[in-house]
């Protein structure tokens, strides 16, 4: 399949190189009797030397050389990307929206056989995470998630929607576990001085403000939220994995070394990346090429993450003095 795909690109672009150097003789050579003949041979070669250029661009249009869409999954999880959130999180990073374009892309394009998924990341927001998955799962073909350094809560949420895990023998794989975070000024604004006051309508609207301290029966309804997308997640993460529940429950939202998360089922195998592409060969029964899809982003998108990055370096030191690790300053529940 692919050495046929090759001809026939190699084809299209002589074709369309011959057709151009046609052109040029009849426009350039035949027709004047004078001694432009002369320069007219010349623009003929240059003239088939542009046509074989574009018959080059058609051929890769028509037939492209790759037959694997890869896609990156690259720090925190969350739906619109890096740049957001105080203190930011790494300037530019596709969010979660972005990347379900890229794999629905990738399913639409008829040359991508298989969609090899890259993850390095941490986690994050639940319900992107599962957007991920989702699109993940809905690909046409083949597909392997391939972990390099993280692989962690979230990340192991999305690969779950893939035919296989990979992962190296030192990438961090796991934490299947839901959190809930919150900072606590309630102290803090009495010893300044200051009150909060907030009108709410609903006994549990209020739950979770930075503002205010927890009270008993907010924290059992918040940890039941947690508890819901725990159970959703060890069901999911089971089902996609072919694992049993009770196993994935009892890592206890621990991280473990690649050897180790291969021992325990975790991942299906452990390689590097030219061994993940030696077993996309195997599936596809052919040689393989790859094509990492990216976001396509305008001038002005350009300029705004210039902007994020001087704000990212500028800003986060100080922010985090304010905010947890996470930089989350209100309640939030993450995987």
């Amino acid at each position: 399949m692919s050495q046929l795909r090759t001809l026939a690109r190699a084809a299209i672009a002589l074709a369309v190189a011959a057709v151009a150097a046609v052109v040029g003789w009849v426009l350039f050579f035949r027709t004047p009797a004078s001694t432009a003949e002369l320069l007219g041979v010349l623009l003929v070669v240059v003239t088939a030397g542009i046509g074989l250029r574009v018959g080059g661009n058609v051929a890769r249009n028509l037939l492209p050389a790759y037959n694997v869409a890869e896609v990156a999954v690259n720090g925190p999880i969350t739906r619109d990307g890096g740049g957001g959130g105080v203190p930011p999180t790494s300037p530019g990073t596709p969010g979660a929206d972005d990347i379900v374009e890229l794999i629905e892309a990738a399913d639409d394009d008829a040359a991508a056989e298989a969609l090899l998924l890259r993850l390095n990341t941490p986690g994050g927001a639940v319900v992107p995470s599962d957007d991920i998955r989702l699109a993940a799962e809905r690909f046409d073909g083949p597909t392997i998630a391939y972990a390099t350094d993280t692989c962690a809560s979230g990340g192991y949420w999305i690969a779950s929607g893939c035919d296989e895990l990979w992962a190296r023998e030192g990438s961090i794989v796991g934490s299947v576990g839901v959190r809930g975070s919150r900072v606590t000024a309630a102290e803090l604004l009495e010893r300044v001085g200051l009150e909060y006051e907030q009108l709410a309508a609903g006994d549990y609207k209020e739950a979770g403000s930075p503002f205010t301290d927890l009270d008993d029966d907010e924290r059992e309804y918040l940890q039941g939220i947690i508890d819901g997308y725990y159970d959703q997640f060890v069901e999911t993460a089971a089902e996609g994995r072919e694992m049993d529940e009770a196993d994935l429950r009892a890592t206890e939202a621990k991280v473990f070394l690649g050897t180790d998360a291969d021992e325990m089922g975790l991942v299906d195998e452990l390689g590097t990346r030219e061994d993940v592409e030696t077993r996309l060969r195997e599936l596809l029964e052919e040689p393989v090429e790859t094509t990492e899809l990216e976001p396509t982003a305008g001038l002005a998108e350009r300029v705004r993450g210039g902007a994020e990055r001087v704000a990212y370096a500028a800003g986060a030191g100080v922010a985090s003095r304010f905010t947890d690790v996470d930089g989350e300053s209100r309640f939030r529940f993450r995987v």
